[in-house]
């Protein structure tokens, strides 16, 4: 009886494995190599479909070279979400540089912007079982959430702290909702979501509109 085909077709390719090897682990980058394999196949196949074996192979090491660096797939994931974290904040301060209301609505457009962009980072920062929690000091508030309630408290023109915190969670959490359902591959994009920015643009303008009123109330 004939043996059925192998599927060779997730498994990476000699040219791939030759190119990570002369990019990272032939200069010495051996973490970087293996950082670099496993955001490409988060990007592919997600956070849980691949293994510390697979990354090691696409990076053109010994299946035994990774425990150098990571105690398992988990913590691979957690240094790929922590640097997603600190590129998402950079971008993020960037945008906040703009000041004032234009760059609060900066600050979502970048946001958006980097999880259509970085979709290995995006996944691996909140479908990975890492949180921002740890990509930051115990103690600290997250420097992104920082910058966005400070733009959220410029753009209310307001300084009561709590009043800014409560708007900007809302916001954030509107925000991250759209660029969780737009992110390439999302399997709860909706047919007709259309663009996410210009919707962004218009809920954000709605809360912003109607929050001063709801947070004098007490709501």
């Amino acid at each position: 009886m004939a043996k059925p085909p192998i599927d060779d077709s997730s498994r990476p390719t000699s040219a791939d494995v030759h190119l990570a090897a002369r990019r990272g682990y032939h200069h010495g980058n051996l973490k970087e190599a293996l950082i670099e394999a496993a955001r490409r196949l988060i990007a592919e196949r997600g956070p849980a479909g691949f293994t510390l074996s697979d990354a090691a192979k696409l990076a053109g090491v010994s299946p035994a070279a990774p425990y150098r660096h990571f105690k398992d797939r988990q913590s691979l994931l957690r240094d790929i979400a922590q640097l997603g974290f600190a590129a998402l904040g950079e971008r993020l301060g960037q945008a906040a540089a703009a000041g004032g209301p234009q760059g609060f609505s900066a600050m979502g457009r970048a946001y958006l912007a980097f999880a259509r962009e970085e979709p290995a980072y995006y996944a691996a920062m909140f479908n990975s079982g890492t949180t921002s929690e740890e990509a930051k000091s115990e103690g600290a508030e997250d420097p992104g959430f920082r910058m966005l309630r400070e733009a959220v408290g410029r753009a209310l023109g307001t300084h009561d702290a709590e009043a800014a915190r409560r708007a900007a969670m809302l916001v954030f959490a509107l925000t991250h909702g759209l660029a969780s359902l737009s992110v390439p591959g999302s399997p709860a994009r909706p047919r007709d979501l259309g663009d996410p920015e210009k919707l962004l643009d218009l809920g954000v303008d709605a809360m912003l509109r109607g929050l001063p009123a709801a947070l004098a109330g007490g709501n």
